[in-house]
């Protein structure tokens, strides 16, 4: 099964039984499931932060494996085309992100392109800024002699700290990020608790007026959880 119709089944299930909790109305249950749609954009947008973090931390092998070789006196055409053969045995081929790049890149320069353009069009395809930065720095080195050697090392050195800060602000905020989440789901327990051990009591807030409260709570939890999960996303 596509993992993306996974998602959404299984974001359908828990968006039924929140309308069911909130409303105890199968119609207007199965009206919250239809949200569940909106869980294909999220998933789309942690695959690409993921691939993003993962194409990242692969470039960066390749800018290692690129200075070593420009160091030992090869040239940037030859040395990018050595990279390849040096990140094939390094990934395991699900994993291969910045492979199809490098072999676009050296296909294109076999074909009579510039390297310089070749960079640039990846840089725009994977719309990363370090590669985008590295692009326009590595075409102004070489077209005016710069030392390429530096410019890959600081690159190298840029990534890698970027990552590691990245990592840290991840490890300070996991506990909090984690007791954040389990409070906004507090208010779901409480109700769920209530309904189905006190179904005299909740029941007032399952017709006429107590409809609209329940409405309002649910919008007020939801804008919580959205808040919640805006200020724990950091991006460097």
């Amino acid at each position: 099964m596509n993992i993306k119709i996974l998602v959404v089944l299984i974001a359908a299930l828990l968006l039924f039984g929140v309308g069911y909790l909130f409303y105890k109305n199968v119609v207007i249950a199965a009206g919250c499931s239809i949200f569940s749609l909106f869980t294909i954009s999220i998933y789309n947008r942690v695959t690409r932060e993921r691939n993003e973090r993962l194409l990242a931390d692969q470039f960066r092998y390749v800018l290692y494996s690129l200075s070593s070789l420009l160091a030992a006196g090869r040239s940037v055409e030859v040395a990018f085309r050595l990279a390849e053969n040096d990140l094939r045995t390094l990934y395991a081929t699900s994993s291969h992100l910045v492979m199809p790049e490098l072999v676009r890149i050296n296909g294109k320069v076999s074909n009579g392109g510039t390297i310089e353009r070749a960079l640039y069009e990846f840089g725009e395809r994977t719309n990363q800024g370090d590669i985008k930065n590295f692009a326009e720095v590595f075409s102004i080195c070489k077209r005016s002699g710069g030392d390429l050697i530096e410019v890959v090392r600081k690159t190298v050195n840029m990534i890698a700290e970027k990552m590691e800060i990245e990592q840290e602000i991840k490890v300070i905020t996991a506990q909090k990020t984690f007791e954040a989440k389990v409070m906004a789901l507090v208010p779901i327990a409480i109700v769920a608790l209530l309904a189905f051990t006190s179904p005299d009591y909740m029941e007032p807030l399952y017709t006429g007026m107590g409809r609209v409260i329940m409405t309002f709570a649910l919008i007020l939890f939801l804008l919580c959880y959205y808040w919640i999960s805006s200020i724990t996303r950091i991006r460097l």
